[in-house]
């Protein structure tokens, strides 16, 4: 089934393309009217677009209607309908990327020929863009960044039960990262080349969030003009993935747990079933123990989606961890968006390194944000910190001028990433960081990864040198340290 819409000032036009197509299951949205027409077309709102081209008299705005069509992602098919059109209006639409052409009047044959040749190709572009974006969103799994013991065990703990179908529950703190963590687990899987679907379930109301998990009827309710999948059946084969879990309403939570029992989904006015294949991953940042004491939460439900639990820690119990993400961002995600690398001073850095971070990782970025714009120079000093940070910042000129030391205002932090600079231990005792050379630096940090990469391959070093790409002499020549990175 395909979402097909169908734009022609000619009613009866309009009328016997919308029937001939839906006889076919596809999902047909009908308009008379160009400016209606143009106003529906965005994501994923159309497979195919059948148009005119002469609309309300004007050409205009059936070349708005190919135009919009074709800049969608994936781009819509469009197949041009028209009696009037000449031999450069066909070349133009079809330089512009039109797919087919009907000239009117047309029979049904054709028109059925045609469109299944549209959908045939549209397919091939979807999948094409589709392994783009899953390829994309499994380059970006570095987000996940923690050398701490506790994040190597979250780590460990992902790597084990990634390729399982066993439902997870994510638990942390707000801004620690539980969507990262979700992502890493489709994208490590089985189910990594089919959808990723998040959902924030306290995002909408109950009502809409009924329809969004489950789909509806035409008719169910009060705007249903068509039927409509609901994202247990779009995310079909990979993972939907449920935040803010505890949020759920009672009614929706029962029928949470008939899909997570038997894979039975049944759209809003519909009293036939459906069976999904699809792995959930849920999370929250509340204890869902507290709302089964209150009787808000099912305790069956909540059984169901705690077989594997992963804590995601706040970032205050690892600092350690602070450098390494506030470095990875300022020179990576912040430093690209701006179109120039982004300093931070050592006492800024320490005064990071001190603050308690209740807002967790989100809060860090966002505090590097404001002060990479407040900044001068590109460097981010103590000053240009929120004033919620400055206690953190005095403490470390205090313990500057008890030990007779400079706090380093003007010192820059060395940027590889040092993540033994905070050590609970080290911001306790205002210890400063060690700085080493570069190259030994770097060999450090390829020995670390190196082994990292064989612990996973259980000491199988022609598989991890096929992971790394290079070759098993060379990964041999690396760990003796006769070649560096």
């Amino acid at each position: 089934m395909a979402k097909i819409l169908v734009v022609d000032d000619e009613l009866t036009m309009v009328q016997m393309v919308t029937e001939t197509l839906r006889a076919q299951n596809h999902e047909v949205l009908p308009f008379t009217n160009a400016a209606a027409a143009l106003e529906a077309l965005g994501p994923q709102s159309a497979d195919l677009v059948l148009t005119d081209l002469l609309l309300d008299k004007s050409a205009k705005q059936g070349w708005d209607i190919l135009q919009k069509a074709l800049a969608l992602d994936p781009p819509a098919q469009v197949i041009v309908m028209t009696a009037y059109g000449n031999k450069a209006d066909i070349r133009k639409a079809w330089q512009s990327g039109a797919r087919d052409f009907l000239e009117k009047p047309f029979t049904l044959d054709d028109l059925k020929l045609c469109v299944e040749k549209a959908l045939s190709f549209h397919k091939v572009i979807s999948e094409n863009s589709f392994l783009r974006k899953q390829l994309d969103e499994k380059y970006q799994l570095n987000k996940i960044i923690g050398t701490s013991p506790q994040m190597q065990e979250i780590f460990k703990l992902m790597d084990r039960v990634a390729n399982t179908d066993s439902t997870v529950l994510v638990l942390g703190e707000s801004g620690t990262g539980k969507e990262l963590v979700a992502r890493a687990l489709h994208f490590k899987s089985k189910r990594r080349m089919a959808p990723f679907i998040p959902i924030n379930c306290a995002a909408l109301p109950e009502n809409l969030l009924e329809s969004e998990l489950f789909g509806h009827r035409k008719g169910s309710f009060t705007g249903a003009m068509m039927d409509k999948k609901g994202l247990f059946q779009e995310a079909e084969g990979g993972t939907i993935f449920l935040d803010e879990i505890g949020s759920m309403p009672a009614l929706l939570q029962s029928r949470l747990l008939r899909v997570l029992q038997d894979g039975e989904v049944r759209r809003v006015g519909d009293n036939t079933p459906a069976y999904v294949n699809v792995r959930v991953v849920a999370a929250t940042n509340e204890p869902l123990q507290k709302k089964i004491a209150h009787g808000t939460f099912r305790e069956d439900l909540f059984y169901r989606l705690n077989v594997i639990p992963i804590n995601v820690p706040p970032l205050r119990e690892r600092r350690e961890d602070i450098p390494l993400i506030a470095t990875n961002y300022l020179r990576y995600k912040l430093g690209q968006r701006l179109g120039h690398p982004v300093d931070i001073t050592t006492a800024a850095m320490e005064a990071l390194g001190n603050y308690d971070w209740p807002g967790n990782v989100r809060e860090l970025e966002n505090v590097l944000e404001r002060a990479s714009v407040m900044c001068e120079k590109n460097t981010i000093t103590v000053q240009n910190l929120p004033s919620n940070l400055q206690p953190s910042a005095s403490a470390v000129e205090k313990r500057g001028e008890a030990g007779g030391q400079s706090t380093n205002e003007d010192s820059l932090y060395p940027m590889g990433g040092n993540t033994e600079f905070f050590t609970k231990a080290a911001v306790s005792a205002g210890t400063p960081a060690r700085i080493e050379p570069l190259k030994d630096f770097l060999r450090e940090q390829e020995v670390s990864y190196l082994n990292r990469i064989l612990s996973q391959t259980g000491g199988d070093k022609e598989k991890a040198a096929n992971l790394l790409g290079i070759s098993l002499a060379t990964l041999y020549r690396k760990l003796a340290g006769e070649e560096a990175v």
